[in-house]
């Protein structure tokens, strides 16, 4: 018994050490941005300028890093799995957001969840594919290995990417409010706004195009606070005379959403809510409530499971001197994503 107890203690030893040490190499290895950071256009700088006037074309979508499609189901939502069974499926994937991308035809797309090179996507560089015109990427996840589930999710490396088919004349990752508490906070998410500044034609303004994609996992503290960042933000452009778009996966139910698609069950992930009131006056939320935007992840993808439940999470917000036209949010089945893409058009003025 004695030897029995002293291996066990050993064991016991050694497990604690091995905690101890991934703890500190991630601790030593964190992801931890600055506040502001300038971040480098890729593609064209140059060419034909937006005009105020003329309607424009934009499309949001949460690509679901090519790796959450209709057979997926995810960990953190009440599945099994964190990543495909293989690069051959990521690769499906990816093609079929292309071909959507090229399908709708917007001259301004912002992506979240774009892998640069993770080990849940096989380290494809995904903004190769999905590359046009000018571009810029914020990371918003980093990390060297995530230790769940089992198998673990292992190294991530993802982020925000915003496309233009106008020139870019510069972009800025601002740091949003994290939640979580060490250790945890190592392992997380580091969520940021990819801000876009696009020159306009004959104009001294410019449009502030902000990609966004806000806290899911929290208790919703963080929601709130990166939402009245957000909002601060946006307020304060549209006060120099800008025009503003922010648009991207709020983890929020739009204005209507629960009562056009309710929780089915307490125990299910459940988005925040935004408040009809948090915008000032002139400002609209842009978003289809007639078409889901987002599915739970607790299975793979049925169209004609009753039990399905489904969310309207991604859209955007509009500021006073922005024209809204339409906004729909083009239903792919979950055929590649988790999410259906939403496409807005406006004019500026």
């Amino acid at each position: 018994m004695k030897k029995l107890g002293k291996a066990l203690l050993a064991v016991l030893l050694v497990l604690v050490l091995a905690v101890g040490g991934l703890i500190g190499w991630l601790s030593a290895t964190e992801y931890r941005p600055e506040p502001t950071e300038t971040l480098s256009v890729r593609g064209e700088t140059e060419g034909r300028k937006l005009e105020e006037g003329a309607s424009l074309r934009i499309l949001s979508w949460n690509i679901g890093y090519a790796g959450l499609g209709k057979d997926e189901d995810f960990f953190m939502d009440g599945g099994k799995s964190a990543r495909p069974s293989s690069n051959a499926v990521v690769n499906r994937y990816l093609n079929g957001i292309c071909e959507t991308i090229e399908a709708q035809n917007a001259a301004l797309c912002l992506l979240q969840e774009v892998d640069s090179n993770s080990h849940r996507t096989f380290g494809i560089d995904e903004r190769t594919a999905l590359q046009r015109g000018s571009s810029v990427y914020a990371l918003n996840y980093s990390c060297p290995f995530v230790p769940v589930p089992v198998p673990p999710i292992g190294k991530v490396n993802s982020g925000l990417f915003t496309l233009s088919s106008f020139p870019l004349e510069k972009a800025e990752r601002i740091s949003l409010p994290c939640p979580f508490s060490w250790p945890m906070r190592t392992v997380n998410l580091k969520r940021c706004l990819l801000v876009s500044y696009l020159p306009i034609e004959n104009s001294d303004r410019q449009l502030v195009l902000v990609n966004l994609h806000l806290e899911a996992y929290d208790e919703g503290e963080g929601k709130i606070a990166q939402t009245n960042q957000l909002r601060a933000f946006i307020e304060s452009e549209y006060a120099k005379g800008n025009y503003v778009i922010a648009g991207g996966d709020f983890n929020q139910t739009f204005p209507g959403g629960l009562e056009r698609y309710p929780i089915r069950s307490a125990e299910l992930w459940t988005p925040g809510v935004l408040d009809q009131d948090l915008l000032g006056e002139g400002w609209q939320y842009a978003c289809d409530l007639e078409t889901p935007s987002c599915r739970l992840l607790d299975r793979p993808y049925d169209p004609a499971d009753p039990d399905t439940q489904y969310y309207v999470i991604d859209g955007f917000i509009l500021s006073p001197n922005v024209t809204l036209e339409s906004v729909q949010t083009v239903d792919e089945g979950f055929e590649n994503s988790d999410h259906n893409p939403v496409l807005l058009t406006v004019t500026l003025g």
